[in-house]
């Protein structure tokens, strides 16, 4: 049977303290509702029906620059009436004949797995209920079972009796139902309750009444289904969210030196027996070759590391080609657009930005490589520039095969150094040099004798 979803993002999310929407707010590097959105994705729905209120505008606008891959049909609710209101706003586009799941844009870890097991459920009964065992059951709905351990009530603490408050089965407001008798169902909802609202929940008691079994599925992960109220859940979400990464990573055969200190904010792809140190950041979409190392507090965005490379200490790489062998760090900074050749060695305190750098190539130390094309078996001396800004316009540098550059050059772009060149030491270079030449371009020496050093004033 066909699946529609349900997502409800309307809230206002007070305790955020934020002027950005709740669910726009990021876990592992993405907003917790595409974490949602994902998931539907992942189990094939038809469509997505997104149901937003506070700030609407800012959520669509994030996801028509980020769209994801299934149909999105945006709906607003203008008054925040209760769940059973919201889902009432979406089921006029949905087909009577589809399985319907309700989800919420602030519970972002529920797994396409789990979803797919109580859409099974709705199908066998027409109504299912994914339910928790907790001893934190404070504040949430009690599941309510018959003798023969049937669901047959959903009873929300407001409006729970002391009998029924010491239940640990809880609801965790992720439903699944036959459109049409979820549609009959909305139809009889009403807001004689505590909080003087349209409860999705009563939906199991109506559904009960009409001799209806209600299916249930119980989850043993608290954390798949906590939803996020505040920072401080987020954070610890957050970090149960890490420490699971990085224990799979670890089963797959990577060393990672602290579970609890290393963040994976994007896709992965990684090979056999890499290292990763303390504090790690993976961001964006990176692809790692086999047997790398990288050093602790590196910061991976958007990067492929070949194989049999070392990343040493703090280094930031960002938008970045590294070819195998390479060695980086530590406090290297390698800015988007630049590829490293085979065997390249770029050292501490070295900055390349938008730049090629050939195999075999050395950047030891100190130096900035900007707009630069540097072929293999290149040499650049400690504290060298690339002076590719004129203030209005960048220029490149063109650096030939076999070129040795001596410590604290400038090379003042658009510049050519020729094949086999040498620049000396301490050189402006503002003109091509030819191949295997000896460029020079300081200013003359002058000594001058008897000068006396300042001295400082008395007081």
């Amino acid at each position: 049977m066909s699946t529609d979803v349900i997502v409800l993002a309307a809230g206002k999310g007070t305790r955020m303290y934020s002027d950005q929407p709740k669910v726009l707010h990021t876990l592992a590097g993405k907003p917790m509702l595409s974490h949602v959105l994902d998931a539907a994705t992942a189990i094939d729905a038809h469509t997505i029906h997104l149901v937003t209120g506070y700030q609407s505008a800012q959520i669509r606008a994030y996801f028509e620059r980020n769209p994801v891959n299934s149909p999105l049909n945006w709906v607003e609710q203008t008054e925040q009436l209760g769940t059973g209101h919201a889902v009432m706003q979406a089921t006029p586009a949905v087909d009577d004949d589809k399985t319907v799941l309700v989800l919420y844009g602030d519970v972002p870890l529920i797994t396409p797995e789990t979803l797919q097991q109580l859409r099974q459920k709705a199908d066998e009964t027409g109504i299912a209920v994914l339910t928790l065992v907790t001893e934190n059951s404070a504040g949430l709905g009690r599941i309510i079972r018959d003798v023969d351990g049937q669901v047959t009530a959903i009873v929300e603490e407001k409006d729970a009796s002391d009998e029924q408050k010491k239940i640990t089965e809880i609801n965790t407001g992720i439903m699944a139902f036959n459109a049409a008798r979820l549609k009959h169902w909305l139809t009889l909802l009403t807001t004689v309750n505590a909080q003087g609202e349209y409860y999705l929940t009563d939906t199991v008691a109506l559904a009960c009444r009409d001799g209806c079994k209600v299916g249930s599925l119980q989850t043993h992960d608290e954390n798949e289904v906590q939803g996020v109220n505040n920072r401080l859940q987020l954070a610890d979400l957050e970090r149960n969210y890490q420490i699971r990464m990085a224990r799979q990573l670890a089963l797959q055969g990577v060393t990672v030196r602290d579970p609890a200190r290393l963040d994976i904010r994007g896709p992965l792809l990684i090979g056999r027996d890499v290292c990763l140190d303390v504090n790690v950041i993976l961001e964006g979409n990176n692809r790692i070759g086999d047997r790398v190392t990288i050093g602790p507090n590196v910061t991976l965005i958007d990067s492929s590391i070949g194989n049999d490379c070392v990343i040493l200490a703090n280094s930031h790489i960002e938008g970045s080609k590294i070819s195998p062998g390479c060695s980086i760090g530590p406090f290297a900074r390698l800015r988007p657009g630049t590829e490293l050749g085979d065997r390249t060695k770029v050292g501490n305190f070295v900055e390349i930005k938008k730049s090629t750098i050939g195999a075999g190539g050395k950047v030891s130390h100190l130096s900035y490589i900007g707009d630069a094309s540097v072929a293999e078996d290149v040499n650049i001396g400690a504290g060298t520039i690339t002076c590719n800004y004129d203030g209005v316009n960048k220029h490149k540098t063109i650096i030939k095969a076999g070129v040795f550059v001596g410590s604290n050059t400038a090379l003042v772009a658009p510049v050519s150094i020729g094949r086999e060149a040498t620049v000396g030491a301490g050189s402006v270079i503002t003109a091509d040099v030819p191949d295997k030449a000896l460029a020079v371009g300081r200013g003359r020496q002058k000594n001058i004798t008897g000068w006396i050093r300042p001295v400082k004033n008395q007081q």
